[in-house]
Formats: structure tokens, C-alpha cells, sequence
């Protein structure tokens, strides 16, 4: 746990670069899922909470965004047994910068980002240094693709890690789409990520990996006369084909509560 805390230490280091210039805007969450999840190493499911913060801003260089998960569940299996782990992106945008204009298809900016995901117990550190595309499509609140690197800095089996791997690399998708019905309004948001295949320090193939996290809010606030986007009840769907990076495939859903705060 000791080497979590130096990494997220790392983290907030890393994240302040751009922090100390006064955010344009900033959103904080608190987000709660509950649900059944696979381990993948064993095969069992467990029934598993995950409070996780969240942070997104933006300044006159790009924007920030990271989040720390603290997980437990039901089963004493050294599997998300008061676990965290965290990950945290810091996007340089070139029309910020270099007020560099763009006019291909509805492509609003590009920007340089440079990422770091971390895990408590497995002692994980990965670094993904890449470009993101921000688009511009009616409708969405943001929609962005990013492809980055992804390269190993793991703890490793000496460490009493995870084990060390190859580097490979990452594709993910992000979206925000708010719509309404009646009176009520929704939110449907997420990502989904692919991450490719490599080998391990023990020479052990690590499958490649889509993850899809899809969240679909429903405005409670707002539907409670309170101020809207502040309460978000829903669900949160998991999709996880091979799950990192075994043969387990995973499709769950957890109930989901959000605060802005």
C-alpha cells in the first residue's frame, strides 16, 4: 500500500503543472457503484462497491482529469479487498496554445496527453503518453478519441506486484450525451477503451482487452426541484472482454449514484 500512496503522490504532482493556472472550470464527483464483479483470476463473482472521485478542469493550456477508486467486495480473495486504484490525464490542446484552427468534419481540437494509471495492491504503474481528438458533434457534450502508449512501470513479481509486462498501447472513446423526456432529464455517458496484447515478465501471454463502462443517468436533482446535474441516480453497465488481460469475459451491471459537489 505504501507503494500506492508514493504513486498517487506522483499523481498529484503530476496534475498540479497545469492546476496552478486558475481553471477556466472544474466539476468534482463522488461516484458510488454496487454490483456483482468478476475475478478473473479465480473465477468467482462477489458483490463489490466502488467509491471513486472524480475531478475534470480546464485552463488556458487544455484540461485536467483524474479519478481515485477505493473498491471492496464480499470475498477475501486479495481481489478488490480494500483496493484503490486511480488514473490521471493532463491534455495540452493545440487551439489553446497555438490557436491552431481545424476544418475536417466536425474535428474541434488535438491535443498532446500524458497519462498515468496506478494500482494499490498490484503495485501497477502504467504511463500513456498519446494525442486526443475533441469533436464537435451536435448533441454531445464532449466526444473524444484518444490513442496513447502504454508503457509498463509495474512494481513487477520482485515487488510483490503484478508482473511486469511489454509495452503495448490504447485506444479509448469518451462521450457525454444529455437528452430529456417529459420533464426529466438524462445523461448517458462513458467510455470504451482497447488495450493490445503483450507478454508478461514470466513470459505468459496477456490477452488484448475491451473495457466499456456506459453510464446512463437519470437527473434526480432536477426531478426533485433541486439544481440539475448535481444528483445522478442510474446505472452503470460493465462490458469487459477479457478481462485484464485473461479469457473471463465480463457484462455487469451496478446501481450508480453521482454527486457534484
Amino acid at each position: 500500500m505504501r507503494y500506492f500512496y508514493i504513486t498517487l503522490l506522483n499523481i498529484f504532482l503530476f496534475m498540479l503543472t497545469p492546476v496552478l493556472y486558475a481553471a477556466n472550470w472544474s466539476k468534482t464527483q463522488l461516484h458510488i457503484n454496487h454490483g456483482q464483479l468478476d475475478n478473473p483470476f479465480t473465477k468467482q463473482q462477489a458483490m463489490t462497491t466502488i467509491y471513486s472521485l472524480q475531478h475534470a478542469s480546464g485552463h488556458d493550456f487544455g484540461d485536467t482529469f483524474f479519478f481515485i477508486d477505493y473498491l471492496d467486495d464480499n470475498l477475501i480473495d486479495d481481489f478488490n479487498d480494500r483496493d484503490f486504484y486511480g488514473e490521471a490525464y493532463a491534455t495540452f490542446s493545440t487551439k489553446a496554445m497555438f490557436d491552431w484552427q481545424y476544418n475536417v468534419w466536425h474535428l474541434k481540437d488535438v491535443g498532446f496527453v500524458m497519462g498515468i494509471n496506478a494500482g494499490g495492491d498490484t503495485k501497477v504503474m502504467k504511463y500513456l503518453p498519446g494525442i486526443k481528438l475533441s469533436w464537435g458533434v451536435p448533441g454531445f457534450k464532449f466526444l473524444t478519441t484518444t490513442i496513447t502508449g502504454y508503457f509498463d512501470n509495474n512494481g513487477g513479481l520482485k515487488k510483490q506486484g503484478a508482473p511486469q509486462t511489454n509495452n503495448s498501447f490504447m485506444l479509448d472513446l469518451a462521450w457525454g450525451y444529455p437528452y430529456q423526456l417529459g420533464s426529466h432529464k438524462f445523461y448517458f455517458t462513458g467510455h470504451a477503451e482497447y488495450i493490445g496484447s503483450r507478454r508478461d515478465e514470466t513470459g505468459k501471454y496477456v490477452n488484448d482487452w475491451i473495457l466499456a463502462q456506459m453510464i446512463f443517468q437519470w437527473d434526480l436533482g432536477h426531478t426533485l426541484g433541486n439544481k440539475s446535474d448535481t444528483l445522478m441516480l442510474g446505472i452503470e453497465w460493465q462490458v469487459w472482454r477479457n478481462k485484464l488481460g485473461t479469457s473471463v469475459n465480463e457484462s455487469s451491471p451496478q446501481l450508480h449514484l453521482a454527486w457534484t459537489f
